[in-house]
């Protein structure tokens, strides 16, 4: 069974997505902000990170740096998740290292489609 930790700091979010995950078969764990999705990942080694961009504490950003520089998590496929998607926000995450980007509310469709990619 593939392992996605959730990071969100809006429990809302982390439900919807937990609820979806599950009923595809997926082990999911959450996190609410992105120390403690690093202390997380850390513990479990997930097979996909779902990161929100804004967080209090460790944004998405400062996670994603963190995690890329442990080298079991060099391949990881690490997703951004963000509710402000302006022109470039897309291209400004790839480039930071993320593997893909969805906004938010989440298309569940979307959200399937690119499980699906990073997790053959």
């Amino acid at each position: 069974m593939k392992r996605v930790l959730v990071v969100d700091d809006k429990a809302s979010s982390r439900e919807l997505i937990r609820a979806v995950l599950e009923s595809s078969g997926y082990e999911v764990r959450e996190a609410g902000d992105g120390c403690e999705a690093v202390q997380i990942a850390n513990q479990i080694k997930p097979d996909l990170i779902l990161l929100d961009l804004q967080m209090p504490n460790l944004d998405g950003y400062g996670a994603l740096k963190i995690i890329r520089s442990d080298p079991r998590f060099a391949d990881l496929p690490v997703v951004a998740l963000t509710a402000s998607a302006m022109r470039g926000d897309r291209e400004k995450a790839l480039s930071a290292g993320f593997t893909g980007y969805i906004s938010k509310p989440v298309k569940l469709s979307l959200l399937r489609t690119e499980l699906a990619r990073l997790l053959p």
